[in-house]
């Protein structure tokens, strides 16, 4: 794991949940930076030359670890179970979809590093509304 004053990477190892056989084990990427606080990139690692990149909300992942949390295309709920504690995800889009297992430490440990960064309730601190805006006009 790595991280700066901005920024926050780290790799997880996470299950593919795949009907009638074991999991698959996969390694997804995570990546936070304050100029998008209130976002987290995850980059899944299935052999392609390109990662299949979503971006997931800094909450829905946090709450997520500890209740069901999130509406139509992403999912995330605590597993049951086990000897090790999980967060189960799920994602949806018109191309498939996907069911993670992923454990919850390191994931917990990479959400804490990003609301050191930024903290909770202050995530409108570190955007620049005139930046986005001028951005959104020039494109």
């Amino acid at each position: 794991m790595n991280s700066s004053g901005t920024t926050a990477t780290a790799e997880l190892g996470l299950r593919l949940v795949v009907p009638d056989r074991t999991a698959v084990p996969l390694v997804a990427r995570l990546d936070y930076s304050a100029g998008d606080p209130y976002a987290i990139k995850v980059s899944f690692h299935v052999g392609e030359d390109e990662p299949v990149e979503w971006i997931f909300a800094r909450e829905l992942l946090t709450v997520g670890i500890v209740r069901p949390a999130g509406d139509g295309d992403v999912r995330v709920w605590p597993a049951k179970g086990g000897d090790e504690r999980t967060v189960n995800i799920t994602l949806s889009s018109p191309f498939g979809h996907a069911q993670f297992d992923a454990p919850v430490s390191p994931l917990a440990e990479f959400l804490h590093r990003t609301y050191e960064i930024a903290p909770a309730g202050q995530e409108a601190d570190y955007v620049d509304l005139d930046a986005e805006i001028e951005q959104h006009l020039c494109s």
